[in-house]
């Protein structure tokens, strides 16, 4: 089993694999059982959202173990614990962890 941290720019924790996009993050979850899948919503201007990932579980029924949404954006973070919480399986584990955005320039 792996764990899957999606985010742009964070810096990936230990004990995961970082995907930087949506493509990645796809290819990971569909090839290998995942633990624990953390989620971002932005992923850059006019780069799909971490909603496309959701999206993606729901119609393929992929699920992780345990759902983290780490996005610091309310509505996008808002919009992603809808849809998983509507069509996850009951084992499924789902939680609204934000993180801050820090940005050094």
């Amino acid at each position: 089993m792996i764990n899957v941290y999606l985010d742009d720019v964070r810096p990936c924790p230990k004990g995961f694999k970082i995907a930087r996009s949506v493509e990645s993050c796809i290819k990971l979850i569909s090839s290998a059982k995942v633990d624990t899948l953390s989620l971002d919503h932005d992923l850059g201007f006019g780069k799909p959202s971490g909603y496309e990932i959701v999206k993606f579980m729901v119609t393929n029924k992929i699920y992780a173990k345990k759902i983290i949404i780490h996005s610091a954006n309310p509505f996008g973070r808002l919009r992603m614990f809808r849809m998983l919480q509507m069509h996850k399986p009951a084992h499924v584990e789902l939680f609204i962890r934000p993180e801050p955005l820090f940005i050094i320039l």
